[in-house]
Parts: structure tokens; C-alpha cells; sequence
């Protein structure tokens, strides 16, 4: 087992290199990592203790989950009830009226983290089952919005070239210690953008990737359950195959 201060501490050291970029006025930027840091360091004291052999990786905080909560893909009843957090969540300095940071009192579902959350309660039953043998982190720790008028979400993708290569400086460097801490056989990224950041990180190592679980992908809206428990299952099935094959060596 890890001593998990190694992993806050990193985590302190990432908020603390992208509080160093400018991303102007045409963006409202969120950083739960300051904001809702007490849950998020909750999260990762918690369950991310010990080296895994899944890690499945997201995108970017979602307005309605990690935005209110500081867990990834944390949906609030998911992470309330399954996970067993809760925890004071403040607000950003600048923040859009129409995407407002509630915290634990958030009375919308995120979709994306109520599917994800909910998927890993049916497979493994527990949490304390579920992280046994995987770990659920984001590649980028940011939300951005745009200034219109409903404050639509903004993906890492669709940022200036310039402060996006900066920021996935920063989240790469991170990612690499994540890797490093956790030790995984398998990497999953949630959906294709989260796959490609992991495919340099690959080497001697499993990479997959499951349908992202978001609304607006209409991969994800029939049968998600059923084609992630198959990938899922591919995925735990070549890991112990790995394992057996490599006590043989």
C-alpha cells in the first residue's frame, strides 16, 4: 500500500502550475482542485491508497459532477452514497450564472458519472471491491465555459493551440506520475480523446478505451452498460493473462 500523500502532494503541485495560465475573458474557468479540494483529497486518501491494475482515465471535470463535487466524474448522489464522501465545496472566483457551483446541495445528475459510477457498482458490488482492483482519475483538472449566454462547456481539445499545449504540458507531466504511482497493467481511457493521451504511456502495458458515457454521444445512449461490461471484462481478462504468463517466464 502507498502512502497517499505522495499523490495529494503531486496533486497540490499540479493546481499549483496551472494556476499559472491566462486563459482570458472569452472563458470561465473552474478549478475544483481549489475550490472542492477537501473532497477531492478525500477521494484520492481514500481510494487511491495501492497500485492497481486498471486506471481508467477522463477527459476534463464535468459542470454537473467533478465541477460540484471534486471527484472524478462525480456525480453527487454517486459520490455521497457509493464512494462515501462528502465534503464543504466552495466557489470559483469567476463564476458563469447560469453554471453555478452548489457543491453537495447540486440538484442536477450528471449523466456521464451517474452512468460510470453506477456501471461500477453493478460489476463490482462495493467500492472497496471496485478500487481493489482499478483507480478513477481526469487528465485535466480544469472546466471551461464559454461567455454566451448558457455557458456551454468547452472541451481541453478546443482551446487556443498555444494555452492548450501549455496546459497538456502540465497534465501529461502529471499523468506520468499518476502511472507511476498507480502501477497499472491496463490503461482505459474514457472515451477516444482520454486514449490518446495514455497511448504514450503504453509501452508493455494494455490500452483500451471505453464508449464515453456522455449524452450528447450517441454511441453511449443504447446498450452502454452492456458494451463497457464486455470491454471491461476483455480488459480484467487480459491483465490475468499477463499475470498467469509472466509467473511462468
Amino acid at each position: 500500500m502507498h502512502d497517499a500523500s505522495r499523490l495529494v502532494d503531486r496533486t497540490l503541485e499540479l493546481r499549483k502550475e496551472v494556476q499559472t495560465l491566462s486563459f482570458g475573458d472569452s472563458l470561465y474557468v473552474y478549478d475544483p482542485l481549489v475550490y472542492a479540494w477537501e473532497p477531492h483529497k478525500l477521494y484520492l486518501e481514500k481510494w487511491c491508497t495501492h497500485p492497481v491494475d486498471i486506471l481508467l482515465l477522463g477527459m476534463n471535470p464535468g459542470p454537473f459532477g467533478m465541477a460540484q463535487t471534486g471527484v472524478p466524474f462525480g456525480e453527487v448522489a454517486s459520490v455521497r452514497d457509493f464512494l462515501g464522501i462528502e465534503a464543504p465545496v466552495g466557489k470559483p472566483e469567476r463564476m458563469h450564472p447560469k453554471r453555478p457551483v452548489m457543491g453537495f446541495s447540486c440538484p442536477r445528475s450528471e449523466v456521464s458519472g451517474r452512468r460510470l459510477w453506477s456501471f461500477l457498482k453493478s460489476h463490482y458490488g462495493t467500492a472497496d471491491a471496485c478500487f481493489s482492483q482499478l483507480c478513477v482519475m481526469n487528465y485535466c483538472p480544469l472546466v471551461f465555459m464559454d461567455a454566451g449566454p448558457m455557458g456551454r462547456n468547452v472541451t481541453p481539445d478546443k482551446l487556443e493551440r498555444v494555452m492548450r499545449e501549455r496546459l497538456d504540458g502540465m497534465c501529461d507531466s502529471y499523468l506520468a506520475d499518476t502511472i507511476s504511482y498507480f502501477q497499472p497493467k491496463a490503461l482505459v481511457g474514457i472515451g477516444q480523446y482520454a486514449k490518446k493521451k495514455l497511448s504514450p504511456f503504453s509501452q508493455g502495458r494494455i490500452l483500451e478505451s471505453f464508449i464515453h458515457p456522455s449524452p450528447g454521444n450517441p454511441q453511449a445512449n443504447k446498450g452502454w452498460a452492456e458494451k463497457t461490461e464486455d470491454t471491461l471484462q476483455s480488459v480484467i481478462a487480459r491483465v490475468q493473462e499477463g499475470t498467469t504468463r509472466s509467473r511462468f517466464l
